[in-house]
């Protein structure tokens, strides 16, 4: 029997085992040429869906980043304007310290003018007063040398006002004659 086997030709064909594989490979072929349509939809979409994702990304990087671009225009405007708002606040400041040291000098001018203006009233106040005194004093003073009263009001005014012309030329008072 073993002979038997080794004579048996391989090349021969099994009808049976053909027959079987036939039918199966029939079925297989139908059955993937059933389904191919549906296999092929699937991976179209699915490419479809990969491509649009990736176009959809790369729409939405664009997007993104002109966004972000215009966030940088707008933060470089944001910080210009606000240098200039910046440099507007120092102009002003320094206008409004000029003017206000303008103001400043203009009220102490007119108070320093207020008070020699005072200060001249007080001085003319007080020679009144003083030549007032004087006079009074020099009517008594000259009624005591004389020796006889000064009553009379428009001699008493005229001693008086050459004792006080002699004081203001810094002359020595006349000699009582």
């Amino acid at each position: 029997m073993v002979e038997m086997a080794a004579e048996e030709n391989i090349l021969r064909i099994h009808w049976d085992e053909f027959t079987f594989g036939l039918i199966a490979f029939l079925l297989i072929l139908g059955v993937v040429t059933k389904l191919w349509p549906r296999f092929t939809k699937a991976l179209d979409e699915r490419a479809n869906q990969i491509e649009g994702g990736i176009e959809r990304a790369k729409k939405a990087e664009a997007e993104a980043e002109e966004i972000r671009q215009q966030y940088r225009d707008k933060l470089t405007e944001a910080h210009r304007a606000a240098g200039q708002e910046l440099e507007k606040a120092k102009e002003q400041g320094t206008v409004i310290i000029a003017e206000a040291r303008e103001e400043a000098q203009v009220e102490a001018r007119r108070i320093i003018d207020a008070a020699h203006a005072q200060i001249e009233a007080d001085r003319q106040h007080a020679m009144a007063q003083l030549r007032t005194e004087i006079g009074a004093l020099s009517t008594d003073l000259a009624s005591r040398i004389v020796g006889e009263s000064l009553g009379d009001s428009a001699t008493q005014g005229r001693v008086i006002d050459r004792f006080l012309d002699d004081l203001d030329r810094g002359d020595r008072p006349a000699e009582v004659r």
